[in-house]
């Protein structure tokens, strides 16, 4: 579905070299189309695209587990769903903008948390869906896309590419933060927040 994110961990795990060696897209254009492939999305608007930023660890909770790229949105909304729920079970109340933690990429699926950040860290009850833990921290550069989840193929070649001209490592994970509620929001309509960490 999304072939940059498909080999993201695992290019990352396997070299700290050229992205865009790995990248069919990247490695095929001439050298003179280089530069506008690196362009960002946000040409026609003031997103930033590959902006500097720390995050800054927060109380979250989440519920892992696992998808295929073809369902990869409705995979995730469901893993929402779940920790919504059980957040309303226990009198949990969300502090920010829900995000996805993808921790683990292959050809054909990926791994994830689907994450909430709380007030505190609470204590969830053994048999609770959810798990009690910290969002990811440090430094990370920061990537918006606007538009439908499946349309993300571009931004995440872009971000691909910019890495490989910066000559940036990233860590074996990624994080999206949904600017807009992802289970009501129309998929046309989502901003959804990119951040990589570096080493």
């Amino acid at each position: 579905m999304i072939p940059s994110r498909i080999w993201w961990l695992s290019a990352v795990a396997a070299a700290a070299v050229s992205f865009a060696v790995l990248s069919p897209a990247a490695a095929q254009a001439p050298p003179a189309a280089a530069p506008p492939a690196t362009a960002p999305p946000a040409a026609a608007s003031a997103d930033p695209f590959g902006e500097e930023v720390t995050l800054v660890e927060k109380p979250i909770v989440y519920i892992s587990g696992s998808g295929m790229w073809d369902s990869a949105f409705d995979t995730i909304i469901g893993g929402f769903k779940t920790v919504y729920g059980a957040m309303a079970k226990q009198g949990l109340k969300a502090t920010g903008a829900p995000m996805t933690i993808y921790t683990a990429t292959d050809d054909t699926g990926f791994q994830f948390q689907a994450a909430v950040p709380v007030e505190k860290t609470p204590i969830v009850p053994p048999d609770s869906e959810i798990t009690a833990g910290m969002s990811p921290a440090g430094k990370a550069l920061k990537f918006v896309h606007r538009g439908s989840y499946d349309a993300m193929d571009t931004t995440y070649e872009a971000i691909t590419n910019y890495l490989d001209e910066k000559q940036l490592e990233a860590k074996d994970l990624f994080v999206e933060q949904y600017m807009k509620d992802p289970i009501s929001t129309p998929e046309d309509d989502l901003v959804i927040e990119v951040y990589v960490p570096l080493k």
